[in-house]
């Protein structure tokens, strides 16, 4: 069983999600596979309604050491998911991966070394709150053109390029201005790639160059925020857009540092609206996955922004806007087909949603950590199903309530069939673990139910999930 709080363990069939900010030189490896889980420990689950398919391997990261000859073979029709990680310019020398499980695809995508950033000086990183939403973030119609041009231009001083270094290696990646007071929003395994005391450089739309500093991290939703060292006071801050309000079919544009070529915009829609996807924590080695008994932290379950918009290694932190140039989505991993190292996008893209990475980096600017909610349950394997009289859906197993917790004090039951959290549809453990971390301790939730082949509606205050 598994836990929407926890990942844990997953049918060894099944891919196991790799992080893509490898080292130059590193080759596939395909580990043992996992899935989310919530609340308490739970046992081996498999990941919703969508994954891997069998062997389905997993390759790269940042910190991790030369790939052993451990895990499951990947079948050679087999497709792989991944983050798009730290990105670096030249010849492609490494297959990376990031995980979706939401299609049953996977990610291998080349990358090569860049020189290292300069040693930045130290200094004292300050705080401040992020810059507050303007409107809410409005759909243009497809039918009606937008003058990317002019979005561009409005966007890309909110944009900055990111390169760390360090004994562990380096990499490249995006990241987005919030506040005037120089705080960076990235990706937790792109302000990481290069371990602990790595160089961080940032260079700002116009060419400017500083050192940074890590204000927090938060492996859980794969977040960071960086500190720029002796800030300029003409910085431009992001405009954040409601992630809550976006629509399938609105175009949107992503602006970051693809393979080292940065200021590259790309444009597209959303494509689907909460994509489970799961990635495995940055710095975690194959040979030391959680889901091989080892250790290494929690994967990454993401409820994902899909897009068709352009996304490669080193768009990772950057940020996918609407038409009017509000973020609504902080980009993080890619799926495309198994097709060798040189894999890259095939319009498969996500995007932790602005809802979520807002309320992440506002608490680690405050206090350098974030909090997390938890449902308390343990999850069956797999996909469940939940029958009524209307219709058979597939669902997400309660196996197991933690005492004490809000899924207890809610009066969920072992053998409650949850098929739906706020009327969207959990066909699976991914997708209601994805849900439930997308929310804030003390939010409600309310889940659909099936008891006893009667369906009914359990409202849920979500609890805090303990570090």
């Amino acid at each position: 069983m598994t836990t929407p709080d926890t990942p844990g363990s997953r049918d060894a069939a099944a891919g196991e999600p790799r992080g893509t900010g490898s080292r130059p030189g590193e080759s596939p490896h395909a580990p043992p596979s996992a899935a989310p889980q919530e609340g308490a420990a739970g046992a081996p689950g498999q990941g919703g309604g969508w994954a891997p398919p069998p062997g389905a391997g997993w390759v790269g990261s940042p910190a991790e050491q030369e790939p052993g000859s451990s895990g499951s073979a990947r079948p050679p029709e087999s497709a792989r998911q991944r983050r798009p990680g730290p990105g670096w310019a030249g010849v492609v020398a490494v297959a990376l991966v990031a995980a979706l499980l939401a299609a049953g695809l996977a990610t291998a995508v080349g990358i090569a070394t860049r020189p290292e950033p300069p040693a930045a000086p130290e200094t004292t990183a300050s705080s401040s709150e992020p810059s507050e939403d303007a409107d809410p973030a409005q759909s243009v119609p497809l039918t009606e053109a937008v003058n990317w041009n002019t979005l561009a231009k409005r966007v890309k001083p909110s944009v900055a390029t990111i390169r760390v270094a360090g004994q562990q290696g380096g990499g490249e990646g995006t990241g987005v201005l919030i506040d005037k007071l120089g705080h960076v929003l990235t990706n937790n395994h792109v302000a990481t790639a290069a371990g602990p005391d790595a160089q961080i450089q940032v260079t700002l739309a116009d060419g400017r160059l500083y050192g940074a500093d890590i204000v927090g991290t938060d492996p859980s939703t794969d977040l960071a925020v960086l500190q720029v060292q002796d800030p300029p006071d003409d910085l431009t801050p992001a405009v954040f857009g409601r992630s809550s309000e976006v629509q399938v079919g609105q175009q949107v544009m992503a602006v970051g540092n693809p393979l080292g070529l940065s200021d590259t915009v790309t444009t597209g829609i959303i494509s689907a609206l909460n994509r489970p996807v799961v990635t495995p924590a940055a710095g975690q080695q194959p040979q030391q996955s959680p889901f091989g008994g080892q250790g290494g932290g929690d994967p990454v379950v993401t409820n994902a922004l899909q897009t068709d918009a352009a996304i490669n290694p080193g768009n990772s932190g950057g940020p996918l806007v609407d038409a009017t140039g509000r973020v609504i989505g902080i980009n993080s991993s890619i799926a495309s087909p198994s097709t060798g190292a040189q894999a890259g996008s095939v319009g498969l893209g996500f995007a932790i949603p602005a809802d979520e990475a807002k309320r992440v980096s506002t608490e680690l600017v405050a206090d350098g950590v974030a909090t997390h909610a938890q449902l308390g349950v343990s999850l069956g394997q797999g996909p469940g199903t939940a029958t009524t009289e209307e219709a058979t859906r597939q669902s997400a197993t309660v196996t197991g309530v933690v005492p004490d917790s809000a899924a207890a004090e809610a009066g969920l039951v072992e053998g409650d069939e949850v098929v739906a959290a706020d009327d969207v549809p959990t066909p699976g453990p991914d997708s209601l673990v994805a849900i439930v971390r997308e929310h804030a301790p003390g939010d409600q939730m309310t889940l659909t139910v099936v008891r006893a082949g009667e369906e009914q509606d359990v409202s849920v205050q979500l609890g805090v999930r303990e570090p």
